[in-house]
């Protein structure tokens, strides 16, 4: 087991799918070391830009395994637990361990409206059953849960509890955190068009979305700003913008997959009831991914920052 630092790049992986609909294992190793090779620090697995909702769990855990064996650098692979019921999440969460998982990355409870008594309940039950440590995933914008400042007062408790994807959309609760807490949980940045601001505030990493086609781009960014050397970054984020607000749509993975395709990491397909992209919308997104091809900027050697 590889312990995550719970900092710096951490793409949500993509699932990548044959035109008979498996699971394309060639294809996710290209995407996966492709990243390796970018200098990204971690995976996570088991996402909404992963197809979690339409995988079985059987490829899911098989995907979790290649995964280990397929990389060309070890880094930790985090696996996403997004459940209806505390039952299913603690097991799901001890297969995932079983399965070779290095950490979690925890939503609260999918579907329900939990207050936050029965959020907490919820977290502290999976917690108690796995010695992984965990990221709270704090999205209230597109999960309808947010983890409050009095909520991670509790979770602090919880030795296993070490860091959040912070996913509010309000870039000021880095700060919030950062006053209330110091550094006992590391803040990742979960919104690719506010990537940049929070690494600002202090943010410790990034679970990006667009790394999984320009990866070198988006590890060039963090490493740059952990540098301090805020110009390079921000030339660098400005070009990427176009491209990183195709991670806030609801069709974030045919976008992805469109980019990574033309990137040549991945392939469009996806599973229903997603279909291909097609007419205007493809026209549209794909002159945006091109356009961003054509003036892809030069980096400097970020890897020895």
């Amino acid at each position: 087991m590889i312990t995550p630092k719970w900092e710096g790049v951490y793409p949500a992986m993509l699932t990548p799918f044959t035109k008979e609909d498996t699971v394309d294992f060639d294809m996710f190793k290209l995407n996966l070391n492709t990243q390796l090779d970018a200098g990204i620090d971690g995976i996570v697995m088991g996402g909404s830009l992963g197809e979690a909702s339409t995988l079985l769990n059987s490829e899911k855990w098989e995907l979790l395994r290649f995964s280990k064996q397929a990389m060309n650098r070890p880094v930790p692979a985090i696996v996403n637990i997004a459940e209806q019921s505390t039952r299913v999440a603690v097991e799901t969460a001890k297969d995932a361990a079983a399965n070779g998982a290095d950490g979690l990355m925890l939503l609260p409870p999918m579907r329900y409206k939990a207050d936050s008594r029965e959020t907490l309940e919820y977290i502290k039950a999976i917690a108690a059953s796995t010695d992984l440590t965990i990221m709270i995933y704090n999205n209230p914008y597109d999960y309808r849960i947010e983890v409050t400042l009095d909520m991670f007062d509790e979770l602090a408790k919880i030795p296993t509890i070490l860091a959040v994807k912070e996913s509010t959309r309000d870039v000021s609760n880095v700060t919030r955190m950062k006053n209330r807490f110091g550094d006992r949980f590391k803040i990742l940045c979960g919104v690719d068009t506010l990537a940049l601001e929070e690494m600002a505030l202090g943010a410790d990493g990034w679970v990006g979305g667009l790394v999984d086609a320009f990866p070198a781009e988006t590890v060039a960014i963090f490493r740059l700003m952990k540098a301090g050397r805020y110009k390079e970054a921000l030339d660098i984020y400005r070009w990427f913008l176009p491209v990183l607000e195709l991670d806030i749509h609801a069709k974030l993975v045919q976008y992805i997959k469109l980019a990574a395709t033309q990137t040549g990491i991945s392939s469009e397909y996806v599973r229903a009831p997603r279909l291909l992209l097609e007419g205007e919308e493809r026209k549209t997104v794909l002159a945006i991914i091109n356009d961003a091809i054509a003036t892809r900027p030069k980096l400097p050697d970020y890897l020895n920052l």
